[in-house]
């Protein structure tokens, strides 16, 4: 089982994605241990589809940058990176106001893959929104 990096922490998560599409949609890293990670989304019109519920996108994308971020924070000494190879989502439900939570999961943490659960609700009520999984591949400097 990895441990959590020293040298990362919410202050260099949510930096790290200020310029990107993490910090574009507003995600917030608030809380890292370890094997867990917990963000969240305050929900603006840019993350509402055309049909006026949330855009299962943006759902994806908090789901991804928080188990990326985790990624991040657990990898092996020596690893330079990493990269997705593959995800999954399931839609259970949606929000059109408030804000939305993430909590990602280690579920394996290897030297050439992690694999990460993360589940998304509505902060406000707790209701279950979506569930969500990917598979991180580790790279290596070669």
């Amino acid at each position: 089982m990895s441990k959590l990096r020293s040298d990362v922490s919410l202050e260099t998560l949510n930096e790290r994605g200020k310029e990107y599409l993490p910090g574009y949609l507003g995600i917030q890293v608030i809380d890292l241990q370890s094997n867990v990670l917990r963000s969240r989304m305050p929900i603006q019109k840019l993350h509402i589809a055309p049909n006026e519920f949330l855009h299962a996108a943006s759902v994806v994308a908090l789901a991804d940058t928080s188990c990326g971020y985790a990624t991040i924070a657990h990898l092996p000494d020596g690893a330079q990176s990493f990269t997705t190879i593959e995800l999954k989502s399931n839609h259970l439900g949606t929000v059109t106001e408030g804000t939305v939570a993430c909590v990602a999961t280690a579920q394996h943490l290897g030297r050439t893959t992690q694999v990460w659960d993360a589940e998304v609700t509505d902060e406000a009520s707790g209701r279950k929104l979506a569930l969500f999984r990917c598979t991180q591949m580790i790279l290596w400097p070669r």
